[in-house]
């Protein structure tokens, strides 16, 4: 197993921006690809600095892509950059030209924890032909919904240039847009196939309302998923205990999709 460390210029973005990759040596290539992504204030680097992920990976033959994702919510910014077509179409193509990786909706993943659950499960939501399975650590799933922006407003802890950028990412009333999680469910709910989806949220998270809700409204709307509650809060100890069941998630998934074993 190696790690890289991959730059270079965005056209979509128009800066130069890094990725940094799990390659494994477990099995021959070409691989599967599970795109794993960081929180708000977090950076390309923070899954490998902050859990032990490059250990638990070691037993399955999938290439795991970190990039920065900056502030952008992995989405189109109202006002601001086009971080949702980055993400679906110019990173696919970069990796898929410079590393030996099977290139189909059968061999993509995409998963991440807090503002990357929420971008992990947008993606997979809007494109579901791109991604066969989608898993999200206490995602920040209410956040492109008009209601969240009164609910961050009636929080002294928020400064007034954290709810105006809130609002450049989402525009002032996301409801129903492709921000919103619950909209996009709502939409997807007679596409099949869709990705196999996985959801988890610390006990003590600020954001287990959120996740109650976004799991209820899956329920309702027949989508199949996992959701489960584990004890701990919104920080690295749990993420570092749930990054584990969701590569094997994902390698139960792109193995029933692509015949090829995940060992």
């Amino acid at each position: 197993m190696s790690l890289l460390h991959l730059r270079w210029f965005s056209q979509t973005l128009q800066k130069q921006v890094e990725t940094h990759i799990i390659n494994p040596d477990c099995a021959p290539p070409p691989y599967p690809v599970l795109y794993l992504l960081h929180g708000l204030s977090d950076d390309s680097s923070n899954w490998l600095r902050w859990t032990r992920i490059e250990h638990y990976a070691q037993p399955f033959p999938m290439l795991i892509v970190m990039p920065d994702g900056f502030r952008g919510f992995y989405t189109n910014n109202e006002q601001g950059a086009a971080y949702g077509d980055y993400m679906v179409k110019e990173l696919p193509e970069v990796i898929e030209r410079t590393f030996r990786v099977r290139s189909n909706r059968a061999s993509r993943a995409i998963g991440g924890l807090s503002m990357g659950g929420y971008g992990a499960l947008r993606l997979a939501l809007a494109h579901p032909y791109k991604y066969c399975s989608a898993h999200s650590h206490s995602g920040a799933l209410s956040w492109g919904r008009t209601a969240h922006f009164e609910e961050l407003a009636a929080q002294p802890r928020h400064p007034a240039w954290f709810l105006e950028e809130i609002k450049r990412v989402f525009g002032s009333h996301p409801d129903g847009t492709v921000h919103d999680l619950f909209a996009l469910a709502q939409k997807a709910k007679n596409r099949r196939p869709l990705p196999k989806i996985r959801l988890d949220c610390g006990k003590d998270d600020f954001l287990l309302q959120a996740n109650r809700s976004f799991s209820a409204t899956l329920k309702e709307l027949e989508i199949p998923h996992v959701y489960f509650e584990a004890e701990g809060g919104h920080n690295w100890d749990y993420w570092d205990q749930q990054i584990k069941g969701a590569l094997e998630f994902h390698a139960r998934c792109l193995k029933a999709t692509t015949g090829q074993p995940n060992r």
